[in-house]
């Protein structure tokens, strides 16, 4: 039998994540070799993950990252089982690796074709599925490029947020975060009316006309009185058109607007579930 050092053995766990023995029981099948002990791991990987693949990877980290001139923006979701794992910290340095790696990925297939750690991200997962025990999923990825991007990553990286501006002006960093934090809280669905699908906007009239239906408004005034509900709405869950959580008595982009002649551009909202 091949003698396999502790040396070897902890070359192999900082490379991978798994446990001692397990990395240990894999030099031994790979007779020393490291890199066939990481594919013994991987494939170990593989075996999980087809026993686990209906499983539902709904708890994990969602994680933010913009670049060093706040003109690109990433956020990913990487999904796992349970909250305790979610919360492991080799788990999250490896959802924070990915979300720096999504920079410079042009989708969510391009990142997982990239390289980490001398593998792909897409074998990667694999294998911390073997390490971990349980399913782990890329479960979004978005992206934002603008002429300043900020982002904002809720407590605990339940809900991750980019937001893009039209000019980089003074104090834009503040402006950029608290717009962040609201699409955090807030959850718009849009960022103003453009964005909302039209099947959207189709049910909120027929809502809004059977409501006004049941209270015995004429059907002649029902098309005026719905539109002024689609307004309400349109200022409940667009993001431009919402209410300032931190000032309600202005609207996010008129907040944005106390910082020169800046628009809001786009915004990204990922989070776990």
């Amino acid at each position: 039998m091949t003698k396999i050092t502790a040396a070897e053995v902890n070359k192999l766990r900082k490379a991978t994540g798994a446990g001692m023995m397990d990395c240990k029981k894999a030099l031994v099948e790979a007779e020393g070799d490291f890199d066939t002990a990481i594919e013994v791991l991987r494939k170990k990987g593989q075996k999980v993950a087809a026993k686990r693949a209906d499983r539902e990877s709904t708890e994990g980290a969602a994680i933010a990252k913009v670049n060093a001139d706040n003109t690109i923006g990433a956020a990913i979701v990487l999904g796992c089982e349970t909250d305790f794992v979610g919360k492991n910290e080799n788990f999250v340095d490896l959802a924070n690796k990915l979300a720096d790696l999504a920079l410079t990925a042009a989708s969510k297939e391009d990142l997982l074709a990239a390289d980490i750690d001398g593998m792909t991200v897409a074998d990667k997962l694999v294998e911390q599925t073997g390490v971990i025990g349980e399913k782990i999923d890329l479960n979004a990825f978005e992206k934002i490029e603008a002429s300043f991007v900020g982002s904002y990553i809720h407590a605990g990286n339940k809900i991750a947020t980019l937001v893009g501006l039209s000019a980089n002006v003074d104090g834009i960093d503040v402006a950029a975060k608290d717009v962040a934090m609201q699409a955090a809280a807030m959850n718009p669905i849009a960022l103003n009316e453009e964005g909302v699908d039209a099947s959207i906007v189709e049910k909120e009239i027929e809502i809004a006309k059977d409501q006004l239906r049941a209270e015995g408004k004429p059907e002649n005034m029902l098309d005026n009185i719905a539109k002024g509900k689609l307004n309400r709405f349109f200022k409940d869950n667009t993001l431009v058109n919402q209410a300032f959580i931190k000032d309600n008595k202005q609207s996010v982009a008129e907040y944005v607007k106390t910082y020169g002649d800046v628009e809001i551009t786009a915004f990204k909202r990922v989070a776990l579930g």
